[in-house]
């Protein structure tokens, strides 16, 4: 039988790679411009299923194998370990078989009659299909419709042939295992008839079987009594629950009132630029779908865009991590914050500017449009000035640090606003900004915002955030390290890589791919780190309303990061760029990542410094309702997004894209919407997290304290 496996295989590499077959796949392959689309995906998933097909066969000849090898005895442990592996059942059989010395013969057969001769059919129809067409001249030969037909016809009988090569191995593998366990049962019941010592211990296994506790060994007749306090609010669910339980945060943490007030502070003003700012883009959004809204000139859309994108840059995104890193740089330093009062300038510093910046560009008064550096110089300057307010407090605090190290969230922290000061200043400073040094810079400052401030900055909180909410140690302090380098080497290098195919130098356009597939190193150690972090602690997710923005955080950051480094290919770039592709890659970064991380750490923080914790079931509306939101945003986008650069690339008119677009638009409005309502149920859960309402334990001490202050002989 495994000669005719062995024969059919042969017969299939002499059919699918004879000379004339590979003469004209080297043919048909030749680089094309216009290579199709839908044959690559094809044939992309061809190969794919393939090697799935490949992995089973591994695996079954593998398992065939060892059945092999098993079939090799050991002597008296062969023995042992057959009786061990009897149940009660099956030792009753063989003691009844000696007692009664009758014998069972049982033996499947089976066949596969015709196997051969459907497979050899198959592949004479295969290699008939290979040599059936021949290329026209003068044609895209992969986008001529018999082209594709004789690509399926191919595909489909080489599929099913390896899937009956699969199966026959598996039937193979299933006989030849049920052939060794029949053999060896039969030789086991032979030994129990004529060996008594083999039936003796038979006995005894059949007794160790049957043995039963009485359930009364260890605890005796005394009912249970917790004398120690161990277990404490044991609670039975006598239903069944809609919303799994939660288990509750950690409790209130002792931390400086002064601290907490000055991060409720920075916080809440963030939790209000999400909101206006995500309620400027439902409203833009809206737009795409119903372009005559309105006719305001401050509601148009060229000027509501960059309120929306900056409000939540410079808003929502920097100032609840400047919030939350108070926290942390303070909390792993082991000290108190150098200056309370300095926390308090920058936050009025950075409010300022964004409230007189967004006024500002809806009244039409701005940078001359570069992205993200919208802002007018003596407004960034505002905003600028609080990041270094901010800044010089996080040194002086990490300087007087208790502790011998310096943890590698502060490394990230601190690195994110020292290039923010070095983007900004180079971003607005004007003597090298005449012609093409003003795209370069502003690729420069576009994307290091984005990657040296955002997600080096979140990447921080989450390396103290996250194991401390696992309660479980980074897995693996040198891949953060790793991490760090390769980021700051690799990512300062690649902003101009949004201006592939432009003036700039080629060399510079090159430095920047490059640069890009260096990032796979920073993406891939970090989310290395942070899932092993996770190892052995995956089952504690369905338990946390934390735990899953994390996990989607994570998810996010290798998925759109490693959509970043494909997006910079120079072919990829000639269709996806200038498109509605780059709208979705924005959003999967800045959304995605840095969104859901900020989330996940609010959650975690808030509650140990307030003790109030949000309802559970607020919580997961807000996970569910912004994670359906940005995928039913980005997912329709980055499809018609594709479609759109292949209409460009084939001189079709600019307003049939705009059509095509239409649906895919609709989506957009869609999710937006339901991003944008997530913002408000999260909103209502920061109040409820930090209303000013005492907890239970703060209560329930002040009352104690008041009882211990009135006289014993007093009436109450």
């Amino acid at each position: 039988m495994k000669l005719k496996i062995y024969l059919t295989l042969s017969l299939i590499g002499l059919l699918q790679f004879s000379p004339r077959t590979a003469v004209y796949a080297a043919d048909v392959l030749k680089p094309d411009p216009a290579f199709n689309t839908g044959v690559c995906i094809i044939i992309a998933f061809t190969i794919f299923f393939l090697l799935l097909l490949l992995v089973w066969l591994i695996r079954l000849a593998r398992g065939l194998k060892e059945d092999e090898a098993a079939q090799e005895k050991h002597g008296d442990k062969w023995i042992f370990r057959q009786i061990n592996s009897l149940d009660a059942r099956q030792l009753d059989q063989l003691i009844s078989r000696r007692n009664s010395r009758k014998k069972a013969i049982g033996k499947a057969k089976g066949g596969h009659n015709g196997f051969t001769a459907v497979m050899v059919l198959l592949l004479l129809l295969s290699s008939l299909e290979v040599n059936a067409q021949t290329p026209a001249d003068g044609k895209n030969i992969l986008t001529s419709p018999g082209m594709i037909i004789m690509l399926t016809l191919i595909f489909i009988p080489l599929v099913i042939t390896v899937f009956l090569v699969a199966l026959k191995i598996r039937n193979l593998a299933m006989k030849t295992r049920y052939n060794r366990l029949n053999s060896e049962a039969r030789e086991l019941a032979n030994i129990v008839d004529n060996d008594d010592g083999v039936y003796d211990d038979l006995i005894k296994r059949k007794h160790a079987l049957n043995y039963r506790l009485t359930n009364n060994e260890l605890a005796g007749n005394i009912g249970p009594e917790d004398a120690k306090g161990i277990l404490f609010n044991v609670d039975e669910v006598h239903g069944p629950r809609f919303f799994a339980a939660k288990r509750k945060a950690a409790h209130k943490h002792q931390t400086d009132p002064r601290l907490i007030k000055l991060i409720m502070w920075y916080l809440g003003t963030a939790t209000l630029w999400l909101v206006l700012g995500t309620s400027v883009g439902e409203y833009i959004g809206i737009k795409f779908v119903s372009p005559d809204a309105d006719h305001i000139s401050w509601l148009s859309f060229g000027r509501l865009r960059p309120v929306h994108t900056n409000m939540v840059f410079w808003g929502w995104s920097s100032m609840a991590m400047l919030g939350l890193g108070y926290y942390v740089v303070s909390t792993v330093s082991n000290t108190a914050v150098y200056s309370i009062k300095w926390g308090y300038y920058s936050l009025v510093l950075m409010n300022a500017a964004i409230v007189l910046g967004s006024g500002m560009l809806m009244a039409g008064i701005n940078n001359g449009g570069g992205e993200y550096r919208e802002y007018i110089w003596p407004v960034m300057a505002l905003f600028a000035g609080g990041i270094v307010v901010s800044l010089a407090n996080y040194i002086q605090t990490i300087a007087q640090r208790k502790t011998k190290e310096i943890y590698i969230s502060n490394w990230y922290i601190v690195s994110a606003m020292m290039f923010l000061t070095v983007i900004v200043t180079v971003g607005y400073l004007p003597f090298y900004q005449d012609g093409l040094g003003e795209t370069i810079v502003q690729g420069y400052y576009m994307h290091q915002a984005v990657g040296m401030w955002f997600m080096f900055f979140n990447l921080g909180l989450v390396y103290y955030f996250l194991p401390q909410q696992l309660n479980t140690p980074i897995y693996s302090y040198s891949l953060g390290i790793l991490a760090y380098w390769s980021q700051i080497l690799f990512y300062t290098l690649i902003g101009t890589h949004h201006f592939i195919f432009s003036s700039i130098p080629w060399w510079l356009q090159t430095v920047a791919i490059v640069g890009s597939m260096g990032m796979l190193i920073p993406v891939f150690s970090g989310t290395t780190n942070f899932i092993m972090t996770f190892r052995g602690n995956f089952n504690k997710i369905g338990r946390s309303y934390t735990l899953p923005f994390y996990i989607v955080g994570i998810l996010f950051y290798f998925t759109g990061s490693t959509q970043g480094t494909a997006e910079a290919f120079r072919e990829t770039n000639l269709i996806w760029h200038f498109t509605d592709f780059t709208t979705a890659h924005s959003h999967i970064t800045m959304y995605g990542i840095i969104a859901f991380f900020l989330w996940a750490s609010i959650y975690t923080i808030v509650p140990r410094l307030t003790g109030n914790e949000p309802k559970q079931g607020l919580v997961g509306a807000h996970f569910w309702m912004a994670l359906i939101g940005v995928l039913f945003y980005t997912i329709p986008l980055m499809v018609g997004g594709t479609l759109k650069g292949m209409a460009w690339r084939d001189g079709k008119p600019f307003i049939d894209s705009v059509v095509l677009m239409a649906p895919y638009w609709l989506w957009r409005a869609i999710g937006g919407s339901l991003m944008w309502a997530s913002h408000l149920v999260f909103a209502w859960n920061m109040y409820v997290m930090f209303s000013g309402h005492k907890s239970d334990p703060d209560i329930r001490k002040e009352v104690f304290e008041k009882l211990n202050a009135i006289p014993v002989n007093a009436e109450i």
